[in-house]
């Protein structure tokens, strides 16, 4: 297997030996079971793996007891955002849960404001500093942004791509991580630090459960590392589009122009997903198929157009395909004739 690339920056580690200082006490433990060398911390240009960075935080948030690592005026202690992803869970839809995690968070922290509003279709999530923050507010504010993000993201359980990210401070060394950190349009000495994103992810329903959240909790520093492949919002337009247009929008050019995408892009984006557009096209036309046949008095003729169909002889090889039945027996044995 191939080693993990070290393209963490090291000003992240050294801003949990920080904590470790400010709490008085000896990080050397930490350092060890991270497999971090002491000297590397005095060089500026350094890096490590995500895998050592994940080790360190989890170590020092048991051992300092505060999942904040010295962020703040006052600690979070062991379990808090375990206690905030379970108020958002019980939520009808991303847009819910966030605005629950905001609210709550605002009730544990004075330090920094949480700010989360929609405007034109696009959704912010701001961080507005209400004190110094010292040497470790680029530590702070990042992860305060990738926190959110990626429990946003598996709460949903789908990538939601990144329109902008921005920050208050001035352009670090190590700005190329950026990049990678948040794969978007990244901006500094802005006026404050957030991220947009397209709204209508906020409409996704929340398929986790109180199960899933045990086991996240188990290990949840990954989530703001975890690049979700599945993007669900494409997948609901584009079969939103088939059931309502099949047949204006037939073919791959037409679909990736009304998603606003090249077709290379809607083709990558699929198969990230580990999907197809023609099984995509053949679950939307066989679910369109079988309701109107099963639920309307429409002739096979209007029954295969409003699925897509050009001509009723395709509609019918299609059909027995899926189900071993022509259209015709299939509504009969359906209406028990």
């Amino acid at each position: 297997m191939k080693p993990a690339a070290a393209v963490t920056p090291i000003a992240f580690a050294d801003s949990i030996i920080r904590a470790y200082k400010r709490y008085g006490v000896d990080p050397q433990h930490a350092l060890r079971a991270a497999q971090i060398q002491p000297s590397i911390l005095a060089r500026p240009e350094g890096r490590i793996t995500a895998d050592q960075l994940e080790a360190l935080t989890d170590i020092a948030m048991r051992e300092l007891d505060d999942e904040a690592l010295g962020w703040f005026s006052r600690r979070l202690p062991w379990g808090t955002n375990g206690m905030l992803c379970r108020a958002a869970l019980p939520s009808a839809n991303l847009r819910v849960a966030l605005s629950r995690w905001c609210r709550h968070y605002a009730m544990l922290i004075n330090d920094v404001r949480l700010e989360f509003r929609v405007e034109a279709g696009v959704a912010q999530l701001n961080v507005y500093e209400q004190v110094d923050l010292g040497l470790q507010r680029e530590f702070c504010l990042v992860s305060t942004l990738r926190n959110i993000h990626g429990f946003a993201c598996w709460l949903i359980d789908s990538r939601i791509p990144l329109a902008s990210a921005t920050f208050p401070f001035p352009e670090p060394v190590h700005s190329k991580a950026y990049d990678l950190m948040f794969r978007a349009p990244v901006a500094f000495a802005e006026h404050h630090t957030g991220f947009s994103f397209d709204a209508e992810y906020l409409k996704l329903p929340i398929r986790r459960d109180d199960r899933d959240l045990r086991q996240m909790l188990l290990r949840p520093l990954p989530l703001i590392v975890l690049q979700y492949r599945r993007d669900r919002l494409l997948s609901q337009r584009l079969r939103d589009l088939l059931r309502t247009r099949s047949l204006e929008l037939s073919n791959a050019d037409a679909l990736a122009f009304e998603l606003n995408l090249s077709t290379r892009s809607l083709y990558r984006h699929l198969a990230e997903e580990g999907a197809s557009l023609q099984r995509i096209k053949d679950e939307v036309r066989r679910e369109v198929a079988t309701h109107l046949l099963t639920r309307s008095h429409k002739s096979l003729k209007q029954v295969a157009a409003a699925a897509g169909f050009s001509n009723e002889a395709s509609f019918n090889r299609a059909f027995r395909q899926w189900t071993g039945h022509s259209p015709g027996e299939y509504r009969q044995s359906m209406s028990g004739g």
